[in-house]
């Protein structure tokens, strides 16, 4: 069965964006250059993001291709336009993501916070998580994870030193 992971960054105080949904926060981060990235979506087979997430995702890049190749699950309410390797869907997200665990692949990448990871988080399928920390505190905005009823027991892996950001990697105690 594939594993479901969340790989983020959050402010300081654990926000993934500010109240406009805006990241140069983060794109304005030192990573010494340093990364983690390029590696960890080696493994990553299926990309998981809400419609907004994915909007914005989409502006940062311009004209290239969001995750060339690979298999983008984006969850919308509203009717979208084809596009190659993406598949709009909506309905329970505990069972969309369950099918596409079932399927042949690597990891599934919770991209992204809200109500995707909440939901996900509440029914216990988070796996692992590689959540970089931004020294930069924003007091206000989209928080990683919303309130829940998800109260889990984390075990660390390490952490890594990437510039002036910290990434903690945990895994869900079994």
């Amino acid at each position: 069965m594939r594993q479901i992971v969340f790989y983020g960054a959050m402010s300081l105080d654990g926000y993934l964006a500010d109240r406009k949904d805006d990241l140069q926060w983060l794109l304005d981060s030192d990573l010494g250059g340093k990364s983690t990235y390029e590696d960890f979506e080696k493994q990553v087979s299926t990309f998981v993001m809400g419609r907004k997430t994915f909007e914005v995702a989409q502006q940062i890049i311009g004209d290239q291709t969001l995750y060339a190749g690979k298999e983008k699950v984006i969850f919308s309410r509203k009717k979208q336009v084809k596009q190659q390797n993406v598949t709009y869907v909506s309905g329970n997200v505990v069972d969309i993501i369950k099918s596409y665990q079932q399927q042949p692949g690597g990891m599934i990448w919770i991209i992204g916070g809200g109500g995707i990871l909440k939901t996900l988080l509440e029914a216990n399928l988070i796996d692992e998580f590689w959540i970089q920390i931004v020294p930069v505190l924003l007091g206000d905005g989209k928080r990683l994870f919303e309130s829940g009823d998800y109260r889990t027991k984390l075990r660390f892996i390490e952490t890594t030193q990437l510039g002036e950001l910290t990434e903690i990697h945990l895994k869900k105690s079994q």
